[in-house]
């Protein structure tokens, strides 16, 4: 099993971030639980992060909120950081610089913390990724993060696209749309994802 953290950033996760998911704080407390804890049970913490300059495409000043947004995570700025909660002490970055896919096994060899770093809403725009679930070849990714309805949805496609075995934990995870959220989890269900809750998700941990 791995826990994938998806985009758990400032701008994302509080009030005054530049891309607030409504709620998002809320969930904080769980979301420090399953990280804790994998850390506790030596579970990989793979997290992504968006990285954004102001020339990336999906970052506009009349942003439509499909394809477009308004800056944020910008690198280098306090919006692009973790939050305390789900922030790793010494991640290995992996940025849009592919590494030959042969080398990737013995670059993560050892390592516990990863963080893949990405210029839009899909995780498998980031070349490595997909190397990187290869050489850790989970047989469970236990997924949480925001939002919902963007980035969870793109890594959740993408990892049942590729055969993987997926667990959502609900609690530790807010979207932006009810409808969207309600449509992703009923087609997260008819593609095999379970859903759980970060407190069953620690007690499977242990």
């Amino acid at each position: 099993m791995i826990l994938w953290d998806v985009d758990t950033q400032v701008d994302f996760m509080l009030p005054e971030g530049k891309l607030y998911v409504p709620g998002a704080e809320e969930t904080a407390a769980a979301m420090a639980r399953l990280v804790a804890a994998a850390r506790e049970a030596g579970i990989v913490h793979v997290a992504s992060a968006d990285d954004h300059e102001l020339t990336d495409p999906e970052i506009s000043d009349d942003p439509d909120y499909r394809n477009t947004y308004p800056p944020h995570c910008l690198r280098g700025t306090p919006g692009a950081e973790k939050v305390p909660e789900t922030k790793q002490s010494d991640p290995l970055p992996l940025s849009l610089v592919p590494f030959p896919p042969g080398l990737v096994p013995g670059l993560i060899e050892g390592r516990r913390e990863l963080l893949l770093l990405k210029k839009t809403f899909d995780v498998f725009t980031n070349p490595n990724t997909e190397a990187l679930l290869d050489a850790l070849d989970p047989d469970e990714i236990l997924l949480f993060g925001v939002a919902t309805d963007v980035c969870d949805d793109a890594a959740i496609r993408g990892f049942l696209r590729r055969g993987r075995r997926v667990r959502f934990v609900e609690d530790a995870a807010r979207g932006l749309d009810d409808d969207r959220v309600a449509a992703c989890l009923a087609a997260w269900r008819e593609g095999g994802v379970e859903l759980t809750t970060a407190d069953e998700a620690v007690a499977a941990f242990a």
